[in-house]
């Protein structure tokens, strides 16, 4: 593994509001969706705002996946952050989503978070690096 978790940011479009603007429907389907992945459950927080919206928050062991919907605009955003090498697949995680709230257009961006390959890493720790300190403003900074 060359990276310590993978993180999705995905975009829905054309969603269902009737189950995107349902905190019971939002909840179960993060729950749904933790299952389908085989990741372990932690908590799951849900929040019904007025006059609409859900923000869901299902937190793993293996880290995070959370939802934001705008029902007045058909749109849902979720953010999937998984830890676990290659056995939990993010990507699964984010087509459940968008079958279940019935995404009619979707973007998807991926990201490797923690790049191990770019830094010297020797028993969880960072190597001498020859008194060289990491830049604390690289986008790969640990």
């Amino acid at each position: 593994m060359d990276a310590l978790g993978r993180h999705i940011i995905l975009e829905m479009w054309g969603c269902c509001n009737e189950i995107i603007n349902n905190v019971e429907s939002v909840k179960e389907i993060l729950t749904e969706a933790t299952k389908s992945i085989k990741a372990t459950l932690v908590d799951v927080v849900c929040h019904q705002f007025s006059p609409y919206g859900v923000t869901g928050v299902v937190i793993l062991a293996e880290s995070h996946i959370s939802v934001h919907t705008w029902p007045e605009y058909g749109y849902a955003a979720a953010d999937i952050f998984l830890c676990g090498g290659n056995i939990i697949h993010p990507q699964n995680a984010a087509s459940f989503l968008m079958q279940a709230f019935q995404a009619k257009e979707t973007s998807l961006l991926e990201f490797k978070r923690g790049h191990l390959s770019s830094r010297k890493i020797q028993n969880g720790k960072m190597a001498e690096m020859n008194g060289n300190v990491p830049d604390p403003h690289s986008p790969i900074c640990l």
